[in-house]
């Protein structure tokens, strides 16, 4: 499967002092990618909350390579490196890139399913299950262990 893909550009609110891309902006950018997936493969926000389940992150990581400036527009994809076989947990990768090829960031977030009542990790329902599945796999994509104890 191709990776998913949705071409940004860099906002007002976006830039800092140093007149490039604020860090944190990535991590936006790279969120916002992931729920237009989860959109476009019929979850988008009020399904997860009909079902009282949404993402949650337990680290995220920003490597940066090259700087975003103000209206530039870039790249962001969105693949899968890690799942455990229940689907309760999840790696995901987003590559940042200019629209010349030249890579500008790499956002790694590592996450689970988090019931919004209990407050407490869950295995996602069947079909989010699949939705995750169909996520194009990075090349170095593992199996991770099961949140469930």
């Amino acid at each position: 499967m191709e990776r998913f893909s949705k071409t940004l550009r860099a906002g007002w609110s976006d830039i800092d002092f140093n007149l490039h891309m604020r860090n944190t902006a990535y991590l936006d950018k790279a969120v916002d990618v992931r729920m237009m997936y989860f959109a476009e493969a019929g979850f988008p926000i009020a399904e997860f909350l009909k079902r009282g389940i949404g993402p949650v992150m337990r680290s995220e990581a920003v490597d940066f390579y090259r700087e975003l400036r103000l209206h530039e527009e870039f790249l962001v994809t969105l693949e899968t490196s890690g799942a455990a076989e229940d689907g309760s947990r999840f790696r995901l990768r987003s590559d940042i890139v200019k629209l010349d090829g030249t890579p500008a960031a790499r956002v790694t977030s590592t996450g689970g399913w988090l019931d919004l009542k209990a407050r407490k990790l869950v295995v996602p329902p069947a079909d989010l299950h699949a939705v995750m599945q169909k996520m194009s796999r990075a090349a170095e994509f593992e199996v991770l262990p099961s949140s469930r104890k």
